[in-house]
């Protein structure tokens, strides 16, 4: 196996065997996501001097661009898709007034507001090229059945595997805050609904004045969430904890009463809540998208409708003042979802694809 991935990351923490140019320059941008060249070599490459005979793609649209399908020339292609990218220009299925769109992409998308003109036009030949790529793909895999339907709503034909979740580590031991602690963990993007949050707990705490909400992560709401905490007055509850290491989040979780997932977008997956609950604790996670298949309402979480804020704030209530998950996620509970996301088995279900588009 060789990994290949775009320069404008870690290079999977330098472990890449190639690398392909890749920036995060929006200017830049404008031009490589439509064909990377540098990819489109880079490609070429490794498969000169690896012969491969099958590829894996993912995440490719940001950096290594659909150019790099034909670059592959007759190997087949296993494509998994985790996000919306391939059939929605901004990526999130989120409308300017955050309810979520159900239309396929087109004209709508600058009409709707998500787009500009300049940003539309930009966008046709990038997608012409999107769909022939994804068209050149002998598998395409869906990390959820929420991911399945748009692709299939846009004519792309998928089947859903869900993605593994990382055991705890060997000396993770669940051990709650002596006093109410929600957790958040992830971008700080308009999508994850981490304002609506603060909004809700500014309501839970007025009547619970030792609850405190914890924030991991980091983009660019977080200034604009700093300054909705100080409007609220709510600062001195809510900590902004930044990016943190993997070892760092699993004592977060550890001590967290519960971990709030209130995304507005429909989230493709939800490996937040996933790693929360087979840790065994609670997640409250809105209920369009990926999150409404791994949480079970009232058995390893709660759903809400994406951005109600009312509902968010009631649930909240309900696991810190006891009368939901007191004590955390039971053993069984817990088992049930690390089985159905476990990493052998996805292992062995992703050999078996590879074998099949092989031999086929």
């Amino acid at each position: 196996m060789r990994l290949l991935t775009s320069s404008a990351g870690s290079a999977a923490n330098g472990t890449a065997d190639y690398v392909a140019y890749g920036t995060e320059r929006v200017a830049s941008q404008i031009f490589l996501q439509i064909a990377n060249p540098f990819a489109v070599r880079t490609i070429r490459r490794a498969v000169r001097e690896f012969q491969p005979e099958v590829a894996f793609v993912n995440m490719f649209a940001h950096h290594l661009s659909p150019a790099i399908f034909h670059s592959l020339g007759d190997i087949p292609i296993v494509l998994a898709v985790s996000d919306y990218k391939c059939v929605c220009p901004i990526g999130s299925k989120l409308l300017p007034d955050n309810s979520v769109c159900t239309s396929p992409a087109g004209w709508v998308c600058h009409k709707a507001g998500c787009v500009n003109l300049a940003h539309w036009i930009r966008d046709q030949p990038r997608y012409a090229l999107i769909k022939s790529a994804v068209g050149r793909a002998t598998r395409v895999i869906a990390c959820s059945q929420s991911v399945q339907r748009e692709l299939e709503r846009a004519g792309i034909e998928a089947e859903c595997v869900y993605l593994p979740v990382p055991a705890p580590g060997v000396t993770y031991m669940k051990s709650p805050a002596r006093e109410p602690r929600i957790l958040f963990n992830g971008r700080l993007d308009r999508e994850k609904g981490v304002e609506q949050l603060l909004r809700a707990f500014a309501r839970v705490s007025a009547a619970n004045g030792k609850a405190t909400l914890r924030i991991a992560g980091r983009g660019p709401q977080r200034e604009p969430l700093e300054a909705v905490a100080r409007e609220l007055r709510i600062e001195d509850r809510v900590t902004f904890l930044g990016w943190l290491e993997p070892a760092q989040i699993e004592r977060e979780i550890a001590e967290a009463w519960v971990v709030a997932a209130p995304s507005l977008w429909p989230e493709p997956l939800g490996l937040v809540a996933l790693e929360a609950m087979v840790r065994g604790v609670p997640v409250i996670a809105s209920s369009v998208g990926g999150f409404a298949e791994i949480i079970e309402h009232g058995v390893s979480g709660m759903l809400v409708q994406n951005g109600d804020i009312d509902a968010l704030a009631e649930s909240l209530a309900g696991i810190l003042d006891g009368r939901h998950f007191e004590g955390g996620l039971p053993e069984e509970v817990v088992r049930r979802v690390t089985d159905r996301h476990d990493l052998k088995s996805h292992i062995e279900r992703m050999r078996s694809t590879f074998t099949e588009v092989v031999a086929a």
